[in-house]
């Protein structure tokens, strides 16, 4: 059957800019995964006081195996989304991710026990840890070098959006809750009956909508040339770039496959070279997670009010968080093409190394109020223009061909594990060394990320996916 989006004439100018409504079309279905890995990611702070007041929630490790279970589901779609997405196609592991999310979205909206609770959070878990791993793959294989930064970092826009829009819907459904309120008025309150059940269960929504968009774009063409379907991949190029672009990409392609035998993913890890860059991605997902950011969306609700806030005022901040996290994605996306992925990673990590020293300062300081939402908005908006976006544009990048999806499900998979500890722990962090020791301990884990990377990173901007891979192949970009 043929999609919607490979329809159309697709042609470039004299500056090789492509004037493709189906190619950003796909690139903007394909990065919908990443949607629902933000509203995910997020929701759950929003329910948080309620679902643990229903489910009796009152240990810190209970807590906290609540908050990250999903993760677990995350771990394990991300470990499999490499096998399974060379066997199948990016594709389909993109359809069978949304409707995984949907379906297991309205049981954790109608779950009545906590096992019920824990089974669905996982499963969708399992769903987003697909698509995190296949989505920016997928937009990668599709875009040419010099929009490939951009077009990959929709998958970050649209995480974003995912978060903001969970940040809304939170707030729109929460019913005020009085300042004092016992635990037992929590509970029997609407909130704590129905309102955290809808929190969840809207996400069948945007499930649904990324169901269909998957089930109209094109496959990828490079997984189709890596297959030996070279006639359906040269025609998918030529709806999404263009005659000379589709020639252009299957010559490098072939080129690369004579230079390089395709060899199994463990001989591959034989060579130093591509151990290196497997090093390489895996650290970046790793500091993308450690670097601390993300516990300012999981735990708002603690951190807003050890800085002074009241319960009625912490929704509406979280939803400030949100709008600065969308505006400055937006300047990664026009700028991560222009300066490269290297300048806004080692920017970021700087950023966030002065803000979070300030944080713990200020804590220990006990200032309250309008300084700490200033110094936490400028951490969001430091990490949202730089380690967000370009994580997701370089693991996507820095692989060769045939291994791509392989490699990428380690890096992703140690994200997952990554964001599992980062979660779990924050709040036995929180409670060993206090707000300020975690933000220092955050600190610190960024200077030692800035140092690998100034180090180990090259500048990838600009370049087909086949001279990247062909260099870290070989190493020649040591």
């Amino acid at each position: 059957m043929t999609s919607p989006l490979d329809s159309g004439h697709v042609a470039a100018d004299g500056h090789g800019l492509f004037r493709s409504s189906a190619l950003w079309l796909a690139a903007m279905s394909g990065a919908l995964g990443g949607l629902l890995f933000g509203y995910d990611w997020v929701v759950i702070g929003g329910a948080k006081p309620f679902y643990e007041r229903f489910f009796h929630l009152d240990a810190p490790a209970m807590q906290g195996w609540a908050m990250s279970c999903a993760l677990i589901g995350c771990l394990f779609g991300a470990v499999f989304s490499g096998a399974l997405s060379n066997r199948f196609g990016r594709k389909r592991l993109l359809t069978l991710s949304a409707a995984v999310f949907a379906v297991s979205s309205l049981g954790t909206g109608l779950a009545f026990q906590l096992s019920a609770f824990i089974a669905w959070r996982i499963l969708g878990g399992f769903a987003i840890g697909l698509a995190s791993g296949v989505s920016p793959m997928y937009i990668a294989e599709i875009s040419p070098a010099h929009l490939r930064g951009r077009l990959v970092s929709l998958n970050q826009i649209a995480i974003v959006v995912g978060i903001l829009l969970a940040q809304v819907m939170n707030w729109m459904i929460a019913r005020p809750v009085s300042t004092g309120a016992s635990a037992q008025q929590i509970l029997s309150s609407w909130n704590g009956q129905w309102g955290w059940r809808w929190m969840f269960a809207v996400t069948a929504i945007p499930s649904a909508l990324f169901l269909i968009a998957s089930l109209l774009i094109p496959e990828s063409p490079r997984w189709m040339a890596g297959k030996g379907r070279r006639g359906e991949a040269e025609r998918v190029l030529e709806r999404l770039g263009g005659e000379d672009y589709a020639r252009e990409v299957m010559s490098d392609f072939e080129k690369v496959r004579r230079t390089q035998p395709e060899r199994p993913f463990l001989a591959e890890l034989r060579r130093p070279a591509v151990r290196k860059v497997l090093v390489v991605g895996v650290a970046l997902a790793v500091l993308q997670q450690w670097c601390g950011i993300n516990v300012i969306f999981n735990y708002a609700q603690e951190i807003f009010a050890a800085a002074g806030y009241q319960v009625s005022d912490v929704l509406f901040n979280i939803v400030i968080t949100g709008a600065v996290n969308l505006v400055f994605t937006f300047v990664a996306f026009v700028t991560i093409d222009r300066y490269g992925r290297r300048f806004l990673l080692l920017t970021g990590l700087v950023g966030l190394i002065s803000i979070y020293t300030l944080l713990g300062i200020f804590y220990c300081m006990h200032f309250q109020g309008v300084p700490m939402l200033v110094l936490v908005l400028a951490a969001i908006a430091c990490y949202a223009m730089s380690l967000a976006p370009a994580t997701w544009v370089v693991i996507a990048e820095i692989f060769p061909n045939h291994i791509r999806s392989s490699a990428m499900a380690i890096a992703i998979a140690a994200l997952w594990s990554a964001c599992f500890l980062l979660t779990y722990t924050f709040p036995l962090l929180n409670a060993a060394l206090g707000v300020a020791g975690t933000f220092w301990t955050y600190a610190a884990i960024c200077l030692a990320g800035a140092v690998f990377l100034s180090f180990c990173l090259k500048e990838t901007k600009g370049r087909t996916l086949e001279e990247i891979g062909a260099e870290s192949a070989t190493g020649a970009n040591s």
